[in-house]
């Protein structure tokens, strides 16, 4: 049977038909145009898929990397960053318009799941992959599944509280992790310490600053607190970089120092690398489900 996977990002659809060994057939990117709506987007995944397939007459899977969660009680979208999403049945949705079974995960456990099984972490048993872009999330893959918790949350790191009474987050707590090491939130730092309003990757380059090394010293605190807090419980065999800032390279020896000094452990060799599959981690991760 061929696999269609669909990505659906917030500014463009990826959609990829592969075989049953995971080896591309077709592939192509859409843009999501996601301020034409709901509706907009369920025909243009419709039409994606139609075109994926009209060569072939395999019977074929259905799987959707999608950013936000799917709540427990409701199976509605939640915490979507395309948001009208938001309390959404897209799944129902979906297989409605295409009389087929559609399995739906978020953008994070998508990530996690094809490079445990295609990329970095193959042939490993537990993999932790890291989300650091807009947002920070994470999948947690144990024997190539994915663990979603009792209520469906497991991994979502980047809500964990790294500092009481810290950064206000939209999720209403305070201290959360994606409030300091997401890319808006360093770019937010950068533009205290600074005065000036740079991406991130502008940011990189501008080691010259004065500002830079106390803006590099308390990314890497944090960087290092949140993960060591993550191996602490999960003891990983592997840590998978995943998301723009993922792409920073102190990250992968500054930055796993950071790490390894907070751990609770008298030896800590943790993997901490990056992906593979770079943006088509999601896309495969569908193909997977």
């Amino acid at each position: 049977m061929n696999k269609i996977g669909i990505d659906l990002g917030g500014t463009k659809i990826e959609g990829i038909l592969t075989d049953e060994k995971y080896q591309t057939i077709q592939r192509k990117r859409i843009p999501t145009n996601q301020y034409y709506g709901y509706d907009s987007i369920l025909d243009s995944i419709k039409n994606l898929i139609l075109e994926l397939t009209h060569e072939s007459d395999e019977k074929f899977s259905i799987g959707i990397c999608t950013p936000g969660a799917l709540s427990l009680n409701s199976g509605l979208i939640k915490n979507s960053n395309t948001q009208c999403l938001i309390g959404k049945d897209l799944r129902n949705d979906l297989q409605n318009i295409l009389h087929h079974d559609v399995l739906i995960e978020n953008d994070a456990n998508c990530f996690a799941l094809a490079e445990a099984r295609l990329g970095a972490g193959k042939t490993l048993n537990l993999v932790f992959g890291v989300i650091m872009g807009t947002g920070v999330g994470g999948g947690i893959i144990i024997d190539g599944k994915i663990y979603h918790g009792r209520t469906n949350i497991a991994g979502e790191w980047g809500h964990h509280c790294l500092h009481d009474e810290g950064n206000s987050c939209y999720c209403g707590n305070r201290g959360c992790v994606e409030t300091y090491i997401s890319g808006p939130a360093l770019e937010k730092n950068w533009s205290r310490l600074s005065n000036l309003n740079q991406s991130l990757p502008e940011i990189i380059q501008n080691k010259d600053n004065p500002n830079f090394v106390n803006w590099k010293k308390t990314f890497l605190h944090n960087f290092g607190l949140s993960l060591a807090n993550v191996i602490d419980i999960l003891d990983p065999d592997m840590i998978v970089l995943g998301g723009g800032v993922s792409n920073i390279d102190f990250l992968y020896d500054e930055g796993k120092n950071f790490v390894y000094e907070k751990v609770f452990s008298d030896t800590i060799d943790t993997p901490i690398v990056k992906n593979k599959l770079g943006d088509s981690a999601g896309v495969f991760g569908a193909c997977l489900l």
